[in-house]
This record gives structure tokens, sequence and C-alpha cells, in this order.
């Protein structure tokens, strides 16, 4: 051995191999998960960095939901239970059914600060969730406003998050698949930090909201690292949902006058008959997914299902609404863009057909297979309806009417779960609703949709 040089002990290199195989798994897994989510071309597009931000935003959105589900709900009598979420619902969904119609709109006049916006959503959570640590304590006031702000700020964050994803297609992408893998990175979110969030509760009901306020601080940041195209409004115009030929004939002409004062008068003003009929039927599952959640939720607590508690009884149909949320979501992907319109109609048919099933037979299977297909027929119907809009819709008007469509979404999943608290206990009388739902949407939209589907729309440009 040379003089000056120490061989390192057998102590030293024992630690550092044990430092790398217990570091090896961390490291092996984030890399794992970043070439997961910038395959194919997303990580060079931007799109990558959007999967992961859904998830940071879906793994915040668990903490902060199993928080208040222990303050508001189970740590109480069941008819005090039902009054305070009858509280939190009327405090929280009103003003948002109030603000939803001018979400699309105001995105339509700032365009250019898309980044910050879903970046403003993520900070404003985190400071929320420490008002809200201290008020599952305390039990003060503060708890429903602080709720308000809260599912506000998820909310506007889903709608600037589906006007972003058209501005972020790698080459050969379609917007059916980046939007299934956007979706299924914010499951596999869900359920990784669903077990740390209840692992946190049992430390106290302040720990998932401090675990919330951390996630959202690094989805703050994360927002920020999306590329700056996505702040880009260039070639993009505005969007009305209408579908009625007068519309389209004013369009139509529009697009083929050369004189430009009156196209920029025109605008770009509909998305076609199509992709409303399909809007419809979404908003009728997106109605549904409300009414079950808040339903169910206080159905399965006053009666549980055959042998099980309450909070068993509702993990059994989380869990079924989840699988069958992320089926729904994988056959999307795999199918891509056929037949969309066929598509929409015959899952919507399956979940009324087990809706009226599970009304008829009621009991703790048609529940769980109802929340099954409400979930699945959910993911799968809502990439059909982007496969309508990428199909329909001019590049142009395509991120607002993301946007706009989003919007209506949200405000029939508040229409749904206001529903839902109104109802009676009664689980014949509940799904009986719930098939009516299902059977409004489906009938109101069904002649259209197989119309169009026979039809066939003029295609544009388009990708697979």
């Amino acid at each position: 051995m040379s003089v000056g040089t120490v061989s390192p002990g057998p102590a030293r290199r024992t630690a550092r191999a044990l430092g790398r195989a217990l570091h090896l798994p961390f490291t092996g897994t984030a890399r794992g998960i970043r070439k997961a989510t910038h395959a194919h071309g997303a990580g060079e597009s931007g799109l990558g960095k959007l999967i992961e931000l859904h998830a940071v935003n879906g793994a915040g959105d668990v903490m902060i939901t199993i928080a208040l589900a222990s303050t508001v709900f189970f740590s109480v009598p069941t008819d005090e239970a039902r009054g305070r979420v009858a509280l939190y619902l009327a405090i929280t969904m009103a003003p948002f059914t109030l603000l939803a119609p001018v979400i699309g709109p105001l995105l339509d006049r700032l365009p250019h600060g898309r980044r910050a916006a879903m970046a403003g959503a993520m900070l404003a959570r985190a400071l929320l969730a420490l008002v809200l640590s201290g008020a599952v304590v305390s039990g003060s006031v503060e708890l429903y406003p602080a709720a308000l702000g809260v599912l506000v700020a998820s909310k506007a964050y889903g709608v600037v998050r589906s006007a972003v994803v058209p501005r972020l297609l790698p080459p050969g992408f379609s917007l059916v698949k980046a939007n299934s893998r956007v979706t299924l990175g914010g499951l596999l979110a869900t359920a990784v930090a669903a077990p740390a969030g209840a692992g946190l509760q049992a430390l106290g009901p302040r720990w998932p909201l401090f675990g919330a306020f951390v996630i959202f601080v690094s989805g703050m940041f994360l927002s920020f690292s999306l590329p700056h195209k996505v702040d880009s409004s260039k070639g993009e115009s505005k969007a009305l949902l209408a579908a009625d030929e007068e519309h389209l004939h004013l369009h139509a002409r529009a697009e083929a006058d050369s004189d430009t004062s009156r196209r920029r008068r025109m605008g770009l003003r509909t998305v076609g008959p199509a992709v409303t009929h399909a809007l419809g039927a979404n908003a009728a599952l997106r109605c549904l997914s409300g009414f079950l959640i808040f339903f169910l939720a206080f159905l399965l607590r006053e009666h549980p299902l055959a042998g099980q508690s309450a909070a068993v009884s509702l993990g059994i149909v989380g869990v079924s609404a989840g699988v069958g949320n992320a089926l729904g979501t994988a056959v999307g992907a795999w199918l891509k863009s056929r037949a969309p319109e066929v598509i929409i109609v015959t899952v919507v048919a399956v979940v009324l057909g087990v809706a009226v099933t599970s009304a008829l037979f009621f009991g703790a299977v048609g529940v769980a297979c109802l929340g099954a297909c409400a979930g699945f027929a959910q993911a799968l119907s809502k990439l059909s309806l982007d496969a309508l809009l990428q199909r329909d819709v001019p590049e142009q008007v395509r991120t607002s009417a993301f946007a706009r469509s989003e919007t209506l979404l949200q405000m029939a999943w508040v229409v749904g779960g206001g529903i839902g608290i109104a109802l009676p206990l009664v689980g014949t009388l509940g799904l009986s609703v719930a098939a009516a739902i299902v059977a409004v949407g489906w009938l109101s939209t069904v002649r259209g949709l197989l119309a169009s589907a026979r039809r066939g729309s003029p295609r544009r440009a388009r990708v697979v």
C-alpha cells in the first residue's frame, strides 16, 4: 500500500453497501415511475410532468378526504353526521354551482396563466389544509369555509388540467390516450396515498392534513415545471357548447368567407351535435357518481352490508368503484377512438340495466356491482367524449371546449350530490332514483348519438 493511502475499513464498506441497498428501492422506484410517465414522447412534450402533477393532486385530495371524513362523518352519530354533511354540501356546493358557469369563460379570457392557475390551486389547498388542521381538532366554524375553498380549488384545478392536455400531446398521441394516462396516474397515486393517509389518521386527525400540505406545496412547484407552451394561446379561439343547425351553417359560411373581419366576428362557435349529445350522457353519469357517493355513504353507515361494519361496507363499494374506473380507463386506452358514440350508448345502457336490477333486488352484491359499473362507465364514456372532441372540434377551440365541458360535468356532480343527501335512507328508493338519473340522460341522448354514428361527422386531421 502506498504512503498516504488509507484503505476503508470493513465497517465503512459495509455501511456504504447498506446505504446503497436501502437507497435503491426509492431511487429505483422513482426511476421506474419517471420512465413510465415519460414514455413514448411524453417526457419531451411535457405530458409526463402533467401526469406526475395529477398524481400529486390525487394524493393530496385523498389526504384531505380522509381527514374530513373522520371529522364530519364518522366521529358523530348518524343523524348529526347527516346534518353536518348537509351543511357541508350546502356551504361548499352551492357557491361552486354559481361559480362554475363562469370558470370556462374566465379561462378563455385568461389563457396565458394556466401554469400559475394550477400552482395557485395547489398553494390555496396547501394553506387551507393548515387551517383545517386546526379546525378538525377544535370543531370551529372555520371548518366549512376552509372546506369550501379546498373544493373550489380542486374543481378549478380539474378544469384547467382538462384545458392543458391538448397543448401537451406528443407526436402520434390521441387525446384519449393522453387523458387515460393522466387519469391512471391519478388513480394509482390515490391508491397509494389512501393507506398512507389512514396511517397518518391513526396518529391524529391533523396528520393527514399536514401530509396534504406537503403534497400540495410540491404540486405548486411542479406546476411551474410544465412547459411554457401551456401558457400559450396561439391559434386558439373560444368555443360555444351549441349544436343547432343554424350555428353549424353559419360556422361553415364563416370558414369559407374570405373576409377575415367577418371570420373574426363569427369565431368558431359550435362543437357539433355528436359532442353535445355525448356531453349530456356524460353529465348523467357524473350526476350518478355524485349521487352514489353521498347516498351510499349514509345508507351503508345506517345499514351496512351483511356481516360487515360501516367502514368496511363503504370500503368495499369504494374499491369496487375505483377498480371499475381503472378498468374503464384501460379499456378506453385500448379502444382508442373506435366508435365513440356507440361506446357511450352501450355503457350507459349497461349502467341503466345494472341500476334497475340493483333497485329490484337490493343487496350487497348489487350495490358493489353498481359502484363498479358506474366507475367503469364514467371512465370509458369520458374518454369517448374526449375522442369526439378531438374528432369533431377544430383545434383552435379544442382547449376552450375541454374547459367548458369539464365545468358542466362538475356541475352535474354537484346536482347528483344534492339529490343524494336529500333522499330518505331507503335502499330500493335510492337505487330507483339512481336508475332514473341514468335513464333521463340515456333516453335524451341515445337517438342523437346513434344518428351521429350512422351519419358520421366531418373528420378533421387527427391522430390515433
